[in-house]
């Protein structure tokens, strides 16, 4: 600690980022025998900004002169406030973390975002680009002027309104352990998981598909109960042959950015799987492309060869998902503070208030009501920029791996 009697002095070097200007700052620091309280840096597109909080019991002026000249030999310029308050120009850590999403994030968006903030009386402690690919993401570390339940519920509901004004996705987060200990996560399978939905490609084989949608829309909106659609949805199918569940598995297609999305997290050593209110045998194959740790889904009857319009056992709609949920983060020992769920529709309710991170996906009202956070683009990689992995993070582990995983 810094002896009472000597002086903050507060350095901050700007210009074009080069080897060497750390090492010519901190020589001429050496040799005034400074004590240094505080260290921050951060390099945007090629230019630096460091900053160094020192304390110093000889003559300041003298410090800065110092600085100032060995600053000029490798071309940087400095200002020197001698007399900085330590108390406020120390970090005292951030209390939340902003994801901001868009395609693109134009400057006028992000003004809008810096003046919500400030009208809540929250400062923006540093940002950082997290992707450039498939949407522009910033990562904004914030803090609340009263770190209270009062000011986390204040700031939820601002970043909301925020968001729907600007046509950004912002997720809020508390700053912190939980944000990183998060290591189980949880997909929805139908046009979330996977493009488009599964019984819609069943009923096509049956001629009934505009029927089924139908329905299936009053389902996801929270309009009819979901296991009395799935028994009007399903019925239609009877009599179909037991191959059309292999022909539709084989035709399903990811959602862009699935792959990598769970990639990556196993790669960080998530389990990863699915709770579907579809079918066990359509996404049999689906969990074994994709090497995931858990699936429940449902079970369509099968009586010579034929399916019988009808579903066996337990039935995993709403709450038969919040059920899946709880039951797979016993069987791997994860709290479901560290569970993340992605859904898209009101079935999705109970799962995503479970868990520790709910994320709706392209959801329905129903859903982004309740949800922690909401996405509003087609990729389903975007959930990787929420827990804080960057693109180039995520580019940089394919290329370790030797995946030749060029961009469109």
């Amino acid at each position: 600690m810094a002896d009472a009697r000597s002086t903050p002095v507060l350095i901050t070097v700007t210009g074009p980022d080069k080897p060497g200007v750390s090492s010519v700052l901190f020589a001429v620091l050496t040799r005034h025998s400074v004590d240094v309280l505080d260290v921050e840096q951060v390099v945007i597109r090629g230019q630096l900004v460091l900053g160094v909080l020192v304390a110093t019991a000889e003559d300041p002026e003298e410090l800065q002169e110092a600085v100032e000249q060995a600053m000029a030999t490798v071309s940087m310029r400095v200002e020197v406030e001698v007399g900085a308050d330590p108390l406020s120009s120390a970090r005292v850590g951030s209390s939340h973390v902003l994801v901001v999403l868009g395609r693109p994030v134009t400057a006028r968006a992000f003004t809008e975002v810096a003046r919500g903030l400030a009208a809540q009386g929250v400062n923006i402690d540093a940002i950082r680009r997290i992707a450039d690919y498939p949407v522009t993401g910033l990562e904004l570390h914030v803090s609340v002027a009263q770190d209270t339940p009062e000011a986390d519920a204040a700031l939820r509901s601002a970043v909301v309104e925020l968001a729907s004004r600007v046509e950004l996705d912002i997720a809020v987060e508390r700053e912190g352990l939980s944000r990183r200990a998060k290591r189980l996560i949880v997909f929805d399978v139908d046009s979330t998981l996977v493009q488009g939905e599964v019984i819609e490609m069943l009923a096509a084989k049956a001629g009934c598909e505009d029927e089924v949608r139908a329905v299936t829309e009053r389902a996801m909106r929270g309009e009819l109960d979901f296991t009395e659609s799935l028994r009007q949805r399903v019925a239609p199918l009877a009599g179909l042959p037991e191959s059309v569940l292999d022909e539709v598995a084989e035709a399903i297609e990811l959602m862009p950015g699935a792959r990598t999305t769970v990639r990556t997290l196993k790669r960080l050593g998530f389990r990863c799987g699915v709770v579907s209110g579809g079918f066990t045998r359509v996404i049999a194959k689906l969990v074994d492309d994709l090497g995931l740790d858990f699936a429940a889904a449902n079970e369509l009857e099968v009586v010579d060869g034929k399916l019988t319009g009808r579903v066996t056992g337990e039935v995993v709609d709403r709450q038969g998902k919040a059920v899946a949920l709880r039951s797979f983060a016993d069987e791997f020992g994860v709290s479901l503070a560290q569970c993340v769920a992605v859904g898209d529709g009101a079935n999705d309710i109970d799962m995503l208030s479970a868990a520790g991170l709910g994320v709706a996906f392209n959801a329905k009202p129903a859903l982004r009501e309740v949800a922690d956070t909401a996405l509003s683009h087609p990729y389903l990689d975007a959930v990787l920029f929420l827990l804080g992995v960057t693109r180039a993070e995520v580019e940089a582990a394919d290329a370790a791996d030797g995946l030749d995983l060029t961009r469109p």
